[in-house]
């Protein structure tokens, strides 16, 4: 049974976003109600991405949308996350495509790379035209990207890149992946690097048997002396630092996401809540446990929904810092996934049936948890903020 979306906001969140935002909320709201809802049980069940919705959210500036120039959208960091927030209530697997497009690859080449690099990239990023992946996470490196071992070694005009990169979203579609490496001439430290995906010894691997974020490309990267110009280095990435920025940028994407599928799932629920009938033909919404069930997410969401808004007012004023995006994203996707677990128990065992969206969301929640720094990272990152002690 199709349940159409009917907006969540019990504190009249919208008085507090100008008309540009909500507009951009609801323009964004529209494409994933036409575009994404009809088809996404389908694609989640194949395992397939829609690759003929890249275009159409190129035409909607979804791409690098808070970037200034090359073709971007400039919007606010307020408006970028409302953006986020819809796509995620599509699918997490959609919205992880734009976060990685935008917050990763076009990101640290708008950041720290060369005019001649961002002229290159970023105008057909931005349309669509080409995509993009971010390689860092390694087999043996996740939660301590330092611990990396793909390397980097200067041959005259040239680098040579040795590697593997795991769990890259998009990395087999990408025209261009943004890969991190210990460079040998510089004492191991760790730069950016443009590679080509189509130069020799490069390649991308798709991963299978996935519970999880179906309707995303999941990939695995093989390099293996990989020669690329050494003007494809990022001339401005110094150290390991300049990763983390761009995790930093999809992070605040992710805590807008989260705020996105929680609103699904809820919404999903109550509607089911007030049809569905047990004992004495009464809606189970009238039962009290169902209520506080209710409750509890309207009342998560609500608190998520003015915390990632704050986060995304001090971003616009350059005063957001890590810890505070650590905070949302730990808080944010903590609580959809918990709103999904809520729902499925409400929806009893139709809730594991894909007529439904929570067990979708359920699963993909899993996995947002744990990328982009897990929910363990973001308690420490935090923890080493308030007590001055770093617990890693």
């Amino acid at each position: 049974m199709a349940l159409k979306f009917r907006g969540v906001d019990f504190i009249d969140f919208d008085s507090l976003l100008s008309e540009d935002e909500i507009l951009v909320r609801d323009t964004t709201r529209k494409f994933v109600e036409d575009n994404v809802i009809p088809g996404i049980e389908q694609w989640n069940r194949d395992g397939v991405f829609p690759r003929e919705l890249v275009r159409p959210m190129g035409d909607l500036g979804f791409y690098g949308a808070s970037l200034k120039g090359y073709g971007c959208a400039e919007m606010s960091n307020v408006e970028y996350g409302l953006v986020m927030q819809e796509l995620e209530r599509g699918d997490s697997g959609l919205r992880s495509f734009v976060s990685v497009q935008s917050a990763l690859v076009m990101y640290p080449i708008y950041a720290f790379g060369s005019d001649e690099q961002k002229d290159r990239w970023l105008p057909a990023m931005a349309k669509g035209e080409k995509l993009g992946c971010f390689g860092l996470t390694e087999p043996d490196a996740g939660s301590n990207p330092g611990a990396m071992r793909t390397r980097a070694r200067k041959d005259g005009n040239e680098y040579v890149l040795n590697g593997e990169k795991m769990w890259i979203t998009s990395g087999s579609i990408a025209d261009v992946a943004v890969i991190w490496a210990k460079v040998d001439d510089e004492d191991g430290k760790v730069r950016g690097f443009l590679v080509e995906t189509d130069r020799p010894g490069f390649k991308a691997v798709d991963v299978h048997g996935k519970w999880s974020l179906r309707a995303s490309v999941t990939s695995s990267l093989s390099l293996q002396d990989v020669r690329i110009p050494a003007a494809n280095i990022l001339p401005k990435s110094d150290g390991l630092k300049s990763a983390l920025m761009c995790l930093n940028q999809a992070r605040y994407g992710i805590a807008w996401g989260g705020v996105g599928a929680a609103m699904a799932v809820y919404d999903c629920a109550l509607q089911y809540s007030q049809f569905r009938k047990q004992f004495r033909d009464q809606p189970i919404a009238s039962h009290q446990m169902v209520q506080e069930k209710l409750v509890w997410m309207i009342n998560e969401i609500s608190k998520a929904q003015l915390l990632v808004l704050h986060v995304g007012r001090l971003k616009d004023k350059s005063k957001a810092a890590h810890y505070h995006i650590s905070m949302a994203k730990r808080n944010n996707v903590a609580m959809a996934l918990e709103c999904a677990r809520m729902a499925r128990d409400i929806l009893g065992a139709n809730g594991i049936a894909d007529e439904y969206p929570v067990f979708r969301h359920m699963a993909n929640l899993e996995s947002v948890k744990t990328y982009e720094g897990t929910n363990d990272v973001h308690t420490l990152i935090i923890g080493q903020q308030i007590t001055g002690i770093d617990a890693f």
